[in-house]
């Protein structure tokens, strides 16, 4: 058994069983990728996957335990090699984020020219998407920290650390009625068409939930998950936006007013988050604390282990759940 056979059965898993894919994404060859994984079932005496000519067309059920392992210790392979990279080159590697392009955009900047300036041998890759797609990538190991303010119910396989509260503002162009308005109601608001986020980025959850909470039912006539692009509309007359207060620029919105929204809404909550037994390098513990400065090393390690107890005794308590008594 050698750990690339293992990489491989793990790659086809994930690439939904495109053994081609997973040729391509590993940067070797189809024909090898099958031989090699022909290799490891012969020398284990089971199929981990059920073919149908020469397709693979589902994990049996050994497949499904094996991926199970093969998970786990691949994980583990990886945790190996961090640690030895950082006592041998402690100011040097990867670091990926997984974030929306609010965080991107207008929250990770300064931190990210801060650490930059501290580690500049450290490679850093920023990916873009929805709430699942970056859980699923922090999850994979595509990315090493995700970063996310909604949904979070995707991130249960994630320890997810607080970071910092933030709330919304209201954007209308200098000639709306609605500029002269000392303190906005969410009445007033209601009665106008909005521009926002679309459902399940950046804190879109609270905002309907204050508006259902009192009986309101908004016209919202353009949905965006950039903020940029809905002050564009703002801009063009379309509607009242609602964005993140941080996602406003004193300099660049200039030609917008801005209305304090904090009394209607709830506060939203980032969080970042990263798989249960990572090993986090030094200057993954760095950036963590310059997102946010009160989660030192010691919390981050803390958490980490209470909340990796807490998902193993929730997996237990789900499985016994679903066995019946007898």
């Amino acid at each position: 058994m050698k750990l690339r056979q293992l990489l491989y059965v793990h790659e086809v898993a994930k690439r939904g069983l495109n053994v081609t894919a997973a040729a391509e994404a590993l940067y070797t060859s189809q024909p090898g990728v099958s031989k090699q994984i022909r290799l490891l079932e012969e020398e284990l005496g089971v199929d981990i996957f059920r073919r149908s000519g020469k397709h693979l067309v589902e994990l049996t059920p050994a497949g499904r335990r094996i991926l199970d392992y093969v998970e786990r210790l691949l994980a583990e392979a990886e945790n190996v090699q961090r640690v030895a990279d950082d006592f041998h080159r402690s100011d040097r590697g990867d670091l990926s984020l997984a974030t929306t392009h609010t965080q991107a955009r207008y929250a990770l900047p300064p931190v990210i020219e801060k650490f930059r300036h501290r580690y500049p041998k450290v490679k850093l890759h920023l990916h873009q998407g929805s709430p699942p797609q970056i859980a699923r990538m922090a999850a994979e190991g595509q990315a090493d920290f995700a970063i996310a303010t909604e949904a979070l119910e995707h991130f249960e396989q994630l320890v997810m650390l607080p970071c910092y509260h933030w709330n919304r503002c209201v954007l209308v162009r200098p000639e709306h009625p609605l500029a002269k308005v000392k303190r906005l109601s969410l009445q007033q608001l209601a009665e106008q068409p909005l521009v926002t986020y679309t459902f399940g980025f950046t804190g879109r959850s609270k905002l309907d939930q204050a508006f259902a909470a009192h009986g309101l039912k908004p016209e919202v006539v353009l949905t965006a998950v950039d903020a940029d692009v809905i002050k564009t509309y703002v801009r063009l007359g379309m509607g009242v936006g609602i964005v993140a207060d941080l996602a406003y620029d004193e300099s660049a919105d200039a030609d917008l007013v801005r209305l304090r929204a904090d009394h209607l809404f709830e506060p939203s909550t980032t969080h970042i988050g990263f798989r249960f037994g990572t090993f986090l390098r030094g200057y993954m513990y760095d950036f963590i604390s310059l997102f946010a400065p009160h989660l030192s090393r010691g919390l981050i390690d803390e958490v980490a282990a209470i909340a990796d107890t807490l998902e193993r005794q929730t997996q237990v308590a789900k499985r016994i759940s679903q066995l019946q008594m007898f």
